[in-house]
């Protein structure tokens, strides 16, 4: 099999690079563009560090995540059902068709989500209250979601466990649904708060992807592998693209549907420990914001000069691509790591 996903991975890579140079263009028709904007913190203060290092990528089309969801999504249905007419066996840990739901609802839900925050944000649609999408509305609907997925992995996939390495399974029970809600509604932010340098967070979820390739691959779980395949060949073709200087962004409707399908996936296979050594990175990047917000609500001062911590490194005088290729660098080790945790 693993000739086969090699080969739809290559397929992936090949279709979305035919997709993605019209798509950048229809997104300058459309004027679907970063645009400068003044940040505010949760305290409503400026924020002129961020400011200063984003100015420069006002202009980038941005929602490049919208074409990597549309390719995947159209790929692994039309190719999943010629696999079927074709004899190829398959095989699924849980029931087919709640597995494959379940994925596709968190990979386009989440993305609906971010999509609906890109236009708010790119179109200066200056709307108060629930529409407007604030901060802690945007926070209450990913909790939704990732309260239904929870129960749909609870009750309907009869997932309620994860495995240790050198231990085995231990049963959570009802505990896994806050668990795996947190888990997904984490993953979701630290992906979109790590994604502010052109290729960071794809690169890494890139690295990232493969570990759970191969992991995906000893589990034999045809739709994940299949998946993964599809996803990791249009990612290659999208980060292309956003590497220094980016041509394009992934935008919200990209980092939050694959921050979320990327926790899940962790937890379809059960391997939450695997995923926490994988994703440091992102854990790293987002703990650096949270523990910025804590420090200034509750202390009135700052840990770090800037945050997330990359934002430390560009006010260092690091410069961006340096920045980008050592987060990569460190991403391959801890995959390698995770993915050796994950196979004992």
């Amino acid at each position: 099999m693993i000739n086969l996903f090699l080969g739809l991975l290559l397929f992936a890579f090949i279709a979305t690079s035919i997709l993605v140079v019209p798509f950048i263009n229809l997104l300058y028709h459309f004027k679907f563009q970063r645009q400068k904007q003044k940040t505010l913190d949760f305290q409503n203060k400026s924020t002129p560090i961020f400011d200063k290092y984003h100015s420069i990528k006002a202009g980038v089309p941005s929602g490049g995540g919208l074409l990597v969801i549309f390719s995947v999504t159209i790929l692994f249905f039309v190719l999943f059902q010629l696999l079927k007419i074709s004899g190829i066996f398959i095989s699924s840990n849980f029931n087919l068709l709640n597995e494959i739901f379940i994925i596709f609802f968190t990979f386009i839900s989440f993305g609906l989500l971010g999509l609906y925050d890109d236009v708010h944000k790119f179109f200066g649609f200056e709307k108060n209250g629930f529409f407007g999408l604030r901060m802690k509305h945007k926070l209450i609907l990913q909790i939704i979601l990732a309260l239904f997925i929870s129960f749909f992995l609870y009750f309907k996939l009869g997932i309620h466990f994860i495995y240790l390495p050198f231990l085995g399974a231990i049963t959570l029970g009802l505990f896994f649904i806050p668990i795996s809600t947190t888990i997904i509604v984490a993953f979701a932010n630290f992906f979109n708060i790590t994604d502010g340098l052109d290729g960071l967070s794809c690169g890494i979820l890139l690295i990232s992807l493969f570990a759970f390739w191969i992991l995906a691959g000893t589990s034999l779980d045809t739709p994940i592998s299949l998946f993964l395949s599809l996803w990791i060949g249009a990612l290659i073709s999208f980060l292309y693209f956003n590497v220094y200087p980016s041509r394009i962004i992934l935008g919200d409707v990209g980092s939050l549907s694959f921050g979320a399908t990327f926790a899940l996936i962790a937890l379809l296979l059960g391997k939450i420990i695997p995923l926490i050594i994988v994703g440091m990175p992102f854990i790293v990047e987002g703990l650096s914001s949270a523990i910025q917000i804590i420090s200034k609500k509750y202390r009135g001062k700052k840990i770090f000069p800037a945050a997330p911590i990359h934002l430390t490194l560009q006010k260092l005088g690091w410069e961006e691509p340096k920045i980008v290729f050592r987060a990569w660098l460190a991403a391959i080790i801890l995959a390698i790591f995770g993915l050796w945790l994950g196979l004992n």
